[in-house]
């Protein structure tokens, strides 16, 4: 019910009424004038209330009468009565119907009662009700109300003093409320702007409304009193206190803080009077130093005092909470004063208070980005907010460090630890209070011996404090352990909730407004206020460092789950502002707090120490490394949960995770998850870490890169307990689910943790360098999660992820390179299954990107990467092998990138895959890839490491010519657009078009890559390989060559045929001849494959006969290519190579090849047999290998027979050639260049070695040799037309030089006739046939070809010469067939004299059919016969064979009697003179020859000799003699002084006595002297010189006789009883039988025909003659006896002696 309602109205009246009644009662005996004023005053009321009708504004206008007897009744000081009356006031007052005289009364009244000390609560109250009820009290009324309370309050009953001063703030809170009212009431009228105001006018302020200024001179002095100074508005003031004064003070701003704002001149008073006050009040406390002894200083110091001290915080923290705005500098004081007092060295109550202000200030993050704005950003200014949070870092700091009991300060060491905390083992500390009893454990912090239990001290976000509320406490109060720093703690937590909290949220709003104006404007950038980012960067740069610094060091000490989350979640919500905000330095500095706090104390981790360094500069900070570390054994206050090992190069000891770590894991693994996208180069903190914890915790990675708890490969060194194993699953799922996170990274972001998983990687690859020990896979295997998650965005982190597992994959550890392979081919595999968008097939670019590194894997050496490698190329082909596309060439690529030092299993592998794209997929891939796979398949047949993926490659290369064979047009029409396309390309490029083959056309040069690549394994090292191929490649060419175009044809021959023989022919003339031992196993290798060379030899003669096939049965068509001559001459090149080659194998097929392509050997036409189809289709005829094959086929390698094949294609061999093309070959051309080749092969294989020669050099065998002069005759034939007289001479060179070859002493059985047998071998008998096929020629031919006559007698005379003289083969020592021993290496002359006879007798009878040609009449043929056979006649009984000289003797018999007609009829010609000489010679050679009978020569046998010496003689005298004067004279003489000769000296010394008559050729000796003495003494001489001779002749001989007479009687006399020499005995019997012979012959003789001389010298020999009949030898005296019996006849002088003496 409200005051003025009629019935409130009413009952006031009647109260008063019955009030006024009472006090006249009260009054009626003591006080009779109060009585009467009641009673009038009783009347008055009634009379107010009967005439207005608005009863209460009647009253107050009357209400100084009204209140009157009241005032008088309180006057009489009686308790009783002054009650009454006060109640009675306090009744009008709350019905505000007192004026303000009225009022002024009422107070004046309350004073005196004051100063009485009556009823002093109901004063109090009285006043009260006057204050608030209405607002007629003002000024110096006012004042002394205010005062009144005031005084009450310094009275000496406790109840008042409270009540008082409960009063006085009421009262003074009234006063500001009516200020506010009034203000409110005039808000809208216009002000007048007040003057400017000096600093004198302090009593009144003039432009002040009545209530402002009452407010104005109530606050002036309050800070009037509380300075000590006299009041100006509230006089009468006895006494005050600060302390009150302070409180009055704080909860004016507190509660009225829009006064001082909105009115300048109380913000002057706030300025003016207020701060300087506080500054001053708070100077004890600022100088003050905690146990400082008082004699340091002259002036005792003022001690703080609590109850000031702790007002004035709370004075200045409103302050700064409301008029921070107004008084910038003094703020900037008190602060620092703040942080002053946060000093060790002041009292712990001091420290406690101001941490409670500044946690104060920790829960208004708006206001500390005011300081930070005003201070910390300007110039020149005191970093404040730095300030307060380093001074709480190092507040907390100095809280661990046991104070000093003595009386120095302790110095606040910077405590440092490099966020490694305290390594313990038992729970609780022995701090002070020993609460480790306690089976509860108290939440605390821990460090270095210091233990603090930690309180709850207000809810998150608030500031209560607890000692900044102890008003009524005067003694400091003792501060319980740990309050400050729980207080601490929580401020800093509120200051880092409040400061992220807000700056997230206005970053979150500046987002919005981006996206909102990108929507807006999409082509505009988006610009934010630079002002608000400078200011968050400027709030967080300034307290990271100190906060950094602090929750380290607490994190080190925390020993509760709850502060440890809690400080954990402060560094990780810094983490990420700094994150968002860009700020590098301070990001990474909290993640390496969270790092290193995750992982075991004093951990080696490089990432981490190194950024340590950056962060220590500060000198609070506790980075540094002063602190010593306690020993783990002392004192720990956390549970180990794991042992493990380090992961670090060197094996060290075990290191131990406890419970903590494990939570500051989780604590990373959540930044990492929830905020990786403000990582950017910390991820490599974040994952080195978790890389090392995981290791610690023995996670290994699985299937997809997740990591599973794995035992550690190390041994038992891991130990977990049961709660972390719990763990282990949450902590393996949410790494796994960390980096499926990684998807909702930006790009950017993305390639920092790529980046950063790489860098990781690349250390583990450093350390696993040169141990084997279990590598840590942590990266290898993330990197694969990341990238299997990021499927849909693979190209942009594709080659960094690629390259890097490219890297792993060539580590030498064999379980990380493992790992780098399956996370790359997973990759890899999940890429191309992958459903991409656009698909793979329409992104060639992608699929490319993605099969590249598979290609890449092929350049590492480790063959257990190569496995992986080809089984995920096997993989892919199952799985994706028919939508590969453009991606073939990789694969095909990286199937063929085998190498031979790679081992069998891996090529066996890659050999399937191959397999697989042959049989299934040669029709899904583009035509461009065949080539690849042909170089594929081949590089698989040249691998040395399994002979049968070799062997079945070539088979591959056969399967695959069947498919181009089967395909061909598809394949040439997709070929022919492709070429278009690239042609098109390099028309643009203005670059030639660069592909094999060139000019051929596409699909052509497919079938020459085939070739090539056959042609390459023909040339393989293997035999096995080179036969396999060599037969494939003809075969290919000979059943698909028609598809080849015309000009196609002309590479196939150059460019693979040739190449490949220049390629067989190199690599057989260097193969090694070292003998091979059986191959591997027991395989025995035929004798004649047992070398290199003897199986590169089956090479050469398989592709050469290949060669010569394909020329021979593709004639006609290569013939049409312009340089076919060309071709034949390097084909010919070739088979004169192979027919030099010292293998007999080889030359022989050469020279067989030779024979095919001249076509002496036609093809065979016959389908019928297979052996013949297989030689018509280019696979050599068996002849080639005689010792392996095994019938007319040979067994081949592949499964179908090729005959099948081949009759599939038979079409296509052989057909004839057009008409008119026959002729073609009879190109002389072609058959000179035939011509040449055989006479350089000729040449170069008679021609004997050089130097001296070993037993093992090369001499050509006779098959081969025989073969080669049987080419001759055929080619002859189409020759002879121009074959000239010098060809003639080459040809004779080389049948010479064929003959001379000797031959080995182990072929000789089989090609040598027995000695004895006179037959030829055949090599004699082709010779013999090619010269008797050429005589023939020349027969039938013109007549210039008879000049080639001498030239062949020449060739056949030098065959008559090895009768006598085996040719020399250069310097070859041969033996004697019959000295050879057979099976040794030695050559071995053939027994030339069948040979030589039989050239003897063709000579002779060519001589008759052509003695009387003009060129062998010119030539001096006759006298070359008798030159050559000079030598067997010469030799006689030295001939090898006796038959020779016999042969030589008739042959020179019946060829003189042919010749000498000729030579007479030609005398004057001189053509014949110089073979007179020649002959006399012969003679003289023969007759008397220098060798010896054998000794078993009969006597029958010698006289048949000697009869045909007797005919030469006789020839003499019927052919020669008898036509002297034809013959030139000295030739007659010759004759002459033979005979001479004949009839004496034809001795032979060896005779034995019993024969030595028959042996002394007397019959020949006879026969020359007669024919001698016929000639001498013939009356037939026609010119004296003649007879003079003769004579000549005969003189010689006598005196010769007397010579020898002589010498025998004088050595017969010196040599007394001994005989002479069987020589000398033997001559002497000579002289006197050739003594008594011509004496015989001087008989028969005319005398007139002898000479007187003659008969003079004779004469003279009888006086000799005596002399020697005392010689003792019988033979010399019968001899004698015979010489001296015809002197008998001298014994009668002669006749006459004038005609003796006239001649």
């Amino acid at each position: 019910m409200s005051t003025s309602s009629p019935e409130a109205v009413k009952k006031l009246l009647e109260n008063m009424q019955t009030d006024l009644r009472s006090l006249s009662m009260e009054c009626k005996k003591k006080f009779p004038p109060v009585k009467e004023a009641a009673e009038s005053g009783i009347v008055k009321i009634k009379t107010i209330a009967a005439r207005n009708t608005d009863i209460l504004a009647a009253l107050k206008e009357n209400s100084s009468e009204v209140v009157q007897p009241f005032l008088m009744g309180c006057g009489t000081k009686e308790p009783k009565i002054t009650q009454l009356c006060l109640a009675a006031i306090q009744r009008l007052m709350s019905h505000e119907v007192v004026s303000e005289a009225a009022a002024g009364n009422i107070i004046n009244m309350l004073w005196q009662l004051m100063e009485n000390g009556l009823e002093e609560l109901k004063l109090l109250q009285t006043v009260l009700v006057l204050l608030t009820t209405n607002t007629v009290v003002h000024d110096e009324v006012l004042s002394k109300a205010i005062v009144l309370c005031f005084r009450l309050h310094f009275t000496k009953d406790n109840i008042t003093n409270n009540t008082a001063a409960a009063t006085v703030r009421q009262v003074v809170t009234v006063v500001f409320e009516r200020m506010v009212a009034e203000d409110e009431r005039f808000k809208g009228i216009a002000e007048q702007p007040p003057p400017v105001q000096g600093n004198t006018n302090r009593r009144t302020v003039s432009t002040l409304r009545p209530s402002a200024k009452d407010a104005y001179m109530l606050f002036q002095d309050l800070c009037q009193l509380v300075n000590a100074d006299a009041p100006y508005w509230l006089v009468g003031m006895t006494e005050m206190t600060r302390t009150f004064g302070l409180e009055l003070l704080e909860s004016v701003l507190n509660d009225f803080p829009g006064v001082f704002l909105q009115h300048q001149e109380f913000s002057f008073l706030l300025k003016e009077r207020v701060c300087p006050l506080v500054i001053k009040l708070f100077s004890p406390n600022i100088k003050f130093r905690q146990g400082s002894s008082s004699s340091a200083s002259p002036a005792p110091v003022e001690k703080p005092y609590f109850p000031i001290c702790m007002r004035l915080l709370r004075v200045v923290s409103v302050l700064i909470k409301h008029f921070y705005s107004l008084l910038v500098t003094e703020c900037e004081i008190f602060l620092s004063l703040l942080v002053k007092f946060l000093d060790g060295e002041k009292p712990q109550w001091l420290r406690a208070v101001a941490v409670e202000s500044v946690h104060r200030l920790c829960v208004q993050p708006h206001l500390l980005r005011s300081f930070c704005q005003s201070y910390d950003m300007k110039q020149h200014s005191t970093k404040v907010f730095r300030d307060i949070v380093n001074a709480l870092g190092s507040f907390i700091q100095s809280l661990f460090i046991v104070p000093n009991a003595g009386s120095t300060p302790a110095v606040s060491a910077p405590a440092g630890a490099s966020g490694s905390g305290v390594q313990g083992t038992a729970q609780g500390g022995p701090g002070a209070g020993g609460v480790g009893s306690n089976l509860t454990t108290q939440a605390a912090f821990e460090y270095r011996g210091t233990w603090i239990p930690l309180m709850t001290v207000s809810i998150q976000g608030s500031a209560k404090a607890t000692y900044l509320e102890m008003l009524d406490k005067v003694e400091p109060p003792s501060i319980p352990e740990g309050y400050a720093m729980s207080v601490a703690f929580s401020g800093l937590l509120d200051l880092v909730r409040g400061i992220t909290s807000m700056i997230e949220r206005e970053l979150s709003m500046e987002e919005e407004l981006a996206a909102e104006f990108r929507e807006a404007h999409p082509d505009q950038e988006w610009q934010p206020q630079p002002g608000a980012h400078l200011v968050w960067e400027e709030m967080v740069s300034a307290c990271w460092c100190g906060l950094l610094a602090a929750l380290s060091l607490l994190l080190d000490a925390s020993t509760d789950e709850t502060a440890t989350e809690n400080i954990l979640k402060a560094e990780l919500t810094m983490a990420s502002l700094c994150g968002r905000l860009g700020l590098v330095t301070p990001r990474d500095a909290f993640i390496t707090a969270i790092c290193k706090a995750s992982l075991p104390p004093h951990y080696a981790l490089t990432v981490l120490n190194s950024n340590t360094a950056n962060f220590s500069s500060k000198a609070y900070s506790i980075q540094g490394q002063t602190v010593q570390i306690i020993s783990p054994s002392s004192e720990s206050h956390q549970q180990v949960v794991a042992v493990g090992q380090p992961l670090s190069a060197q094996p060290q000891g075990t290191v131990v995770l406890t419970a903590k770590n494990i939570q500051c894991m989780r604590t990373l693994l959540n930044l990492a998850h929830c905020h990786g996208a403000v990582l950017g180069t910390s991820w490599q903190l974040v994952l080195a870490t978790l890389q090392h914890l995981v290791w610690i915790l023995g996670l290994k990675p699985g299937l997809g890169g997740a990591l599973k708890p794995g035992r550690a490969v190390e041994g038992p060194s891991t130990v977990l307990t049961t709660a972390v194993m719990t763990d282990l699953p949450v902590i393996s799922n949410i790494l796994s689910r960390l980096f499926e996170s990684s998807q909702y990274l930006d790009d950017v972001s993305l390639h920092h943790l790529i980046n950063a998983l790489c860098s990781l990687s690349v250390e583990a690859m450093e350390m696993a360098y040169g141990n084997n020990k279990e590598p840590s896979l942590f990266a290898v295997a993330k990197l694969l999660e990341t990238g299997l998650v990021n499927m849909d965005r693979i190209e942009i982190l594709w080659r960094p992820l690629t390259g890097h597992l490219l890297e792993v994959c060539q580590h030498p550890n064999s379980r990380m390179r493992e790992w780098g392979a399956e996370a790359l081919t997973a990759l890899i595999k999940a890429g191309l299954a992958f459903k991409h968008d656009p698909p793979l097939a329409q992104n060639q670019r992608l699929q490319l990107l993605l099969l590249n590194p598979l290609k890449e894997l092929s350049n590492v050496l480790h063959a257990d990467i190569r496995q992986k490698q080809l089984e995920s190329v096997l993989q892919i082909l199952q799985s994706q092998g028919d939508s590969l596309g453009p991606g073939w060439p990789l694969v095909l690529g990286v199937i063929g990138a085998i190498r031979n030092d790679q081992g069998e299993s891996l090529i066996r592998t890659a050999f399937q895959c191959l397999q697989l794209v042959v049989t299934d997929f040669l029709p899904t891939m583009p035509c461009t890839c065949l080539q690849i796979v042909v170089d594929v398949a081949g590089s698989f047949g040249l691998q040395n490491q399994e002979l049968n993926i070799s062997l079945t490659s070539i088979g591959l290369l056969w399967n695959i010519s069947d498919y181009f064979f089967q395909r061909g047009e598809a394949i040439t029409q997709e070929l022919g657009k492709e070429e278009e396309a690239l042609q098109k390309q390099a028309r643009e490029k203005g670059e030639k078009l660069n592909r094999p083959f060139h000019p051929a056309p596409p699909f052509d040069c497919l079938w020459l890559c085939l070739y090539a690549k056959l042609g390459e394994l023909c040339v393989d090292p293997r035999p096995a390989v080179r036969k396999s191929a060599g037969q494939t490649l003809f075969s290919t060419i000979a059943a698909h060559g028609t598809l080849l175009q015309q000009p196609t044809w002309h590479i196939v021959v150059w460019k693979v045929l040739f190449h490949l023989l220049n390629c067989v022919r190199t690599s057989s003339t260097t193969a090694d001849k070292e003998k091979i031992e059986s191959g591997g196993g027991n395989i025995l290798i035929h004798h004649s494959r047992d070398t290199a060379e003897k199986q590169w030899a089956e090479t050469w003669v398989l592709t050469l006969a290949g060669v010569a096939r394909i020329f021979n049965t593709r004639r006609y068509l290569l013939q049409q290519l312009g340089d076919f001559f060309e071709a034949w001459e390097v084909l010919l090149n070739h088979i004169q190579s192979a027919a030099l080659s010292k293998n007999n194998e080889v030359s022989l097929a050469a020279l067989k090849s030779f024979q095919e392509i001249l076509q002496i050997v036609t093809p065979v036409k016959d389908w019928d047999k297979p052996g013949d189809a297989l030689a018509a289709m280019g696979v050599p005829p068996v002849l080639i290998d005689p010792l392996s094959a095994s019938g007319p086929g040979r067994p081949l390698v592949r499964s179908d027979s090729l005959v099948e094949r081949l009759t599939r294609y038979n079409g296509a061999e052989l057909q004839a050639p057009p008409p008119g093309e026959e002729s073609a070959l009879e190109d002389s051309a072609l058959w000179w260049s035939a011509w040449n080749t055989w006479y350089r092969t000729g040449i170069d294989c008679t021609k004997p070695p050089s130097g001296p020669t070993d037993k093992f050099s090369f001499i050509p065998s006779q098959p081969f040799l025989t073969a080669l002069i049987q080419i001759f005759p055929a080619l002859y034939q189409h020759i002879k037309a121009n074959f000239s007289m010098d060809d003639l001479k080459k040809l004779g060179v080389i049948l010479h030089g064929a003959v001379s070859v000797p031959i080995s002493s182990d072929a000789s059985p089989f090609i040598l006739p027995s000695y004895t047998e006179a037959v030829l071998t055949s090599l004699q008998e082709t010779v013999l046939t090619a010269l008797d096929v050429l005589q023939k020629a020349i027969c039938v031919g013109p007549e210039n070809l008879q000049v080639m006559y001498p030239a062949i007698f020449e060739q056949l005379l030098l065959f008559v010469e090895f009768s006598c003289k085996p040719p020399q083969y250069g310097r070859m020592e041969t033996k004697h067939v019959a000295n050879a021993k057979y099976n040794q290496a030695e050559w071995v002359a053939l027994n030339y004299v069948p040979f030589a006879e039989r050239s003897l007798e063709v000579v002779v009878d060519l001589y008759h059919k052509t003695a009387c040609h003009k060129a062998v009449i010119n030539e001096k043929v006759l006298q070359n016969v008798i030159k050559t056979l000079r030598m067997p006649l010469g030799l006689k009984y030295a001939c090898p064979s006796e038959t020779t000289w016999k042969l030589a003797v008739s042959s020179l018999l019946k060829v003189l009697l042919i010749g000498l007609p000729v030579a007479r009829q030609h005398a004057s010609s001189g053509k014949f003179d110089t073979m007179w000489p020649e002959l006399a010679n012969a003679f003289d050679d023969f007759l008397f020859t220098k060798s010896t009978p054998p000794d078993n020569l009969s006597i029958q046998e010698f006289q048949k000799n000697e009869a045909i010496d007797v005919e030469v003689v006789q020839l003499i005298s019927t052919e020669i003699l008898p036509f002297a004067n034809f013959i030139p004279k000295d030739f007659v003489g010759q004759i002459m002084t033979m005979l001479n000769k004949g009839s004496i000296h034809s001795q032979s010394p060896s005779f034995t006595e019993a024969e030595i008559d028959v042996r002394m050729r007397e019959e020949f000796s006879k026969v020359c002297f007669e024919t001698l003495l016929q000639f001498s003494f013939s009356n037939k001489v026609s010119t004296p010189q003649e007879g003079y001779i003769s004579r000549m002749a005969l003189s010689v001989l006598l005196k010769r006789s007397q010579d020898v007479l002589r010498r025998y009687v004088e050595d017969e006399r010196l040599s007394g009883r001994c005989p002479l020499p069987r020589q000398q005995v033997t001559e002497i019997i000579f002289v006197l039988k050739a003594i008594s012979t011509l004496m015989d012959s001087l008989k028969k003789t005319q005398p007139e025909n002898v000479d007187g001389n003659t008969w003079a010298q004779v004469i003279a020999l009888y006086p000799t003659l005596v002399e020697c009949i005392t010689c003792s030898s019988s033979e010399v005296s019968s001899a004698l006896k015979e010489a001296l019996g015809p002197f008998k006849d001298f014994m009668q002088p002669p006749v006459s002696r004038v005609q003796n003496g006239e001649s």
